[in-house]
């Protein structure tokens, strides 16, 4: 049955579907139309058989039957109206049964086929919900309390002609093809349910890897308290600091680098470089901000991590320094960095829309970058700021004076290392 309800949803997708229908009321659609089908298919078998036993009765029920249940499908495929076509065809799901049963005799008589009508409050639950199927199954419930209320004043069974014979092979025709329509339809409904489900896990594994994706980038791009709080806020996110420590490291000859390598080879090795600074700033707590050309951009004591930032920022450029001149694959370049440090208040957002970019402003970032601008190469210069938070664990030299664009003369230090206990 598999393959043949497929197909029927195939061909009927052009004359059943709408672009907004969802997979689900395909299926309800698929469904009642091969109920209405199969129900078409029962009444004419069940006349075939009676007449070939050699008993006949009217024709009136069961055809008015397929002329309403026609008509309402041609209706429903030329107009998509698809609540019209699922009331009339419940209704005589409901309703043909019990005049059928009525125009015979009675329940005996009939050979229950008032069992038919059963299709209509279980259509209702896969067609409406369970909630609006109630409605349906107490109609059901009630023309059944009536019939067998009636019977007793209906009562003809001898008399309308039907032998005790016939009556018990329609008992059990009539529970072998309703039982039959009701598993295939359920199992149907089962089945493309399961399918519906499988597709439906699939788009949402999907969906957490395209969102995971995503994350990552987010992450790449903005520090990680800063991802949380977009994905919470709607609004601009600015936020004033009264103590952060910033760092700039300017890398030393890498401009005469670019004149005498290939592209790929000046983006590698930029890239190596970066990218054994971010595990640094990573190891230490601290967070990237930017980098801009062959400038890299770090500070501390935005993420609450540990308290100790502005050691941290200390030690780590410190390892900076370290590395570049000692490690095998910078040493050939004959690299060096400049490094600035500043101690103090400051304002950091996100800006853009397209490409957001978390960025701070204030004088604290002024500085820092002016001492990186005006460095010696292996030197940490720092604030006086910085100075005082340090002095007692780490050796300095100093204080020397500096002139600064747009700052004047300021006094810095030139951090060397940390303190030999003694």
């Amino acid at each position: 049955m598999g393959s043949e309800s497929r197909g029927l949803g195939k061909a009927l997708e052009t004359r059943a579907y709408v672009s907004s229908d969802t997979e689900e009321t395909k299926l309800k659609k698929d469904l009642l139309i091969l109920t209405c089908g199969l129900m078409n298919i029962g009444v004419v078998g069940w006349l075939a058989i009676y007449w070939a036993m050699g008993i006949e009765f009217s024709t009136t029920v069961p055809l008015c039957y397929q002329v309403i249940s026609v008509l309402s499908l041609a209706f429903f495929l030329a107009t998509r109206n698809f609540n019209v076509f699922r009331i009339i065809q419940l209704s005589l799901f409901l309703f043909a049964p019990f005049v059928m049963q009525w125009s015979i005799g009675n329940y005996v008589t009939s050979s229950g086929v008032a069992l038919w009508a059963f299709l209509a409050p279980l259509g209702a639950m896969f067609l409406y919900g369970y909630r609006a199927s109630v409605p349906w199954f107490t109609a059901y419930i009630i023309l059944n309390a009536l019939s067998g209320f009636f019977d007793y004043y209906l009562m003809t069974g001898i008399e309308s002609g039907v032998p005790l014979k016939t009556i018990a092979v329609f008992f059990s025709l009539n529970f072998v093809v309703v039982s039959t329509i009701i598993f295939m339809l359920v199992r149907y409904f089962v089945r493309d349910q399961a399918i519906i489900k499988k597709s439906l896990d699939e788009e949402h594994s999907l969906l957490l890897l395209e969102q995971q994706k995503s994350e990552r980038l987010l992450l790449n791009m903005l520090p990680a308290h800063i991802t949380k709080r977009l994905k919470q806020e709607s609004t601009t996110i600015a936020d004033g600091h009264a103590d952060i420590t910033v760092a700039f490291i300017d890398i030393i000859n890498f401009t005469r680098l670019t004149e005498e390598m290939s592209p790929q080879q000046m983006v590698t090795l930029l890239n190596n470089v970066f990218s054994s600074f971010d595990a640094l700033v990573e190891k230490y707590g601290l967070e990237k901000i930017k980098t801009m050309g062959d400038a890299y951009m770090a500070a501390g004591g935005l993420n609450n991590v540990h308290s100790d930032y502005v050691a941290s920022m200390a030690d780590m450029t410190l390892e900076m320094i370290e590395l570049i001149t000692k490690k095998p694959e910078f040493i050939k370049y004959n690299l060096g960095i400049h490094v600035g440090i500043s101690t103090g208040p400051l304002v950091g957002g996100v800006i853009g829309t397209k490409r957001l970019v978390y960025d701070l402003w204030g004088d604290t970032v002024n500085i820092a970058s002016r001492l990186s601008t005006y460095g010696t190469s292996g030197k940490i210069q720092v604030d006086i700021t910085t100075y005082n938070r340090l002095r007692n664990r780490y050796q300095f030299d100093g204080p020397h004076k500096v002139t600064a664009k747009g700052k004047g003369e300021i006094t810095i230090y030139w951090l060397e290392g940390q303190k030999v206990a003694t």
